[in-house]
């Protein structure tokens, strides 16, 4: 884990320096996506510059990873048949706060 400094500089972890061929001096990309930011390594470049297959081998591993994700989390293909509460239920109404 880092930490951002009074300089909102922000230290990169050896490991993944390593793991991505970052040097001292390289620069980086943040991009704000939602509530998160992507840090993208000088090699990376972007959708538009990617091949389509290049963009569809992307989007399968992101697939993939989110099947492992769901999977992980116990959640089934398909919606339980019966459940122990109705769309109506969940609305009352006739009743005041």
């Amino acid at each position: 884990m880092s930490k951002i400094t009074s300089k909102f500089q922000v230290t990169l972890p050896r490991r993944l320096a390593r793991e991505y061929g970052l040097e001292p001096g390289d620069d980086i990309e943040f991009v704000a996506a939602g509530d998160i930011i992507h840090v993208l390594p000088p090699t990376h470049s972007d959708a538009q510059g990617l091949s389509v297959e290049e963009r569809l081998r992307a989007f399968d591993a992101a697939t993939e990873r989110q099947r492992r994700r769901e999977r992980s989390m116990g959640l089934t293909d398909t919606p339980p048949e019966e459940r122990d509460w109705t769309r109506d239920s969940l609305y009352d109404r006739e009743k005041t706060r």
